[in-house]
């Protein structure tokens, strides 16, 4: 335990310090502890993610390392479909989004469902888990056995313990329109949503809980 606190705070030091860094290859080898926190501060307010490592041992680990290098920072809550999901995982930085897509992990199976305020990796391919999370804002149960491009199901990591209304106040007038313009985004940032789709909501920062 003394190990994990002193790893945490080392870790929380280098995500406040150097947001949306490209981290260093060892980053890759982090492990999460068997559960974790994190609150994601919006422009819309706070909510709070319960992380639970055998959901999806490989998501767990993915997400943490994330978390811990500042990835979701300035993150714009992109694809808001209200009583579907709410989709983000696309920083600021065409660099650091190009490392983490480069190094995608591989495909686990669905261990629990996608119940309301369930957190799930987005992919359109066999193993190609890299950075983009979605909230399920209602039980969408055809997620967990969906197929399609060789994929089966979409397989939960977590979930949303605090602040759900906050998900639910999200800007979502453009529904699905913006998902559209993600290679855009990829190389341009928040320079080119901010111009195409102004009213969308952001993450200002996110903060991993030790406790």
């Amino acid at each position: 335990m003394r190990k994990y606190l002193l790893l945490l705070q080392i870790l929380l030091v280098s995500a406040s310090v150097y947001s949306q860094v490209i981290p260093d290859q060892s980053m890759l080898k982090a492990h999460a502890p068997a559960t974790f926190k994190a609150n994601f501060i919006t422009t819309r307010g706070t909510f709070t993610i319960l992380v639970t490592r055998k959901f999806s041992p490989a998501g767990a680990d993915r997400l943490y390392q994330l978390l811990a290098t500042g990835f979701y920072n300035q993150n714009a809550l992109f694809r808001v479909q209200k009583g579907y999901v709410v989709q983000f995982g696309i920083c600021n930085d065409s660099a650091v989004n190009y490392f983490w897509d480069k190094r995608p992990i591989q495909d686990e199976p669905v261990t629990t469902g996608n119940l309301k305020g369930t957190i799930a990796y987005a992919r359109d391919g066999l193993n190609s888990r890299s950075s983009q999370l979605f909230v399920n804002l209602k039980d969408n149960f055809k997620l967990d056995t969906i197929n399609f491009n060789g994929l089966h199901g979409f397989p939960p990591v977590g979930e949303v313990i605090a602040g759900f209304d906050v998900i639910e106040s999200l800007y979502g007038g453009y529904g699905f329109e913006p998902a559209n313009h993600q290679d855009s985004v990829m190389k341009q940032g928040n320079r080119y949503l901010k111009m195409k789709f102004p009213e969308l909501d952001y993450i200002i920062e996110t903060v991993i809980i030790d406790k």
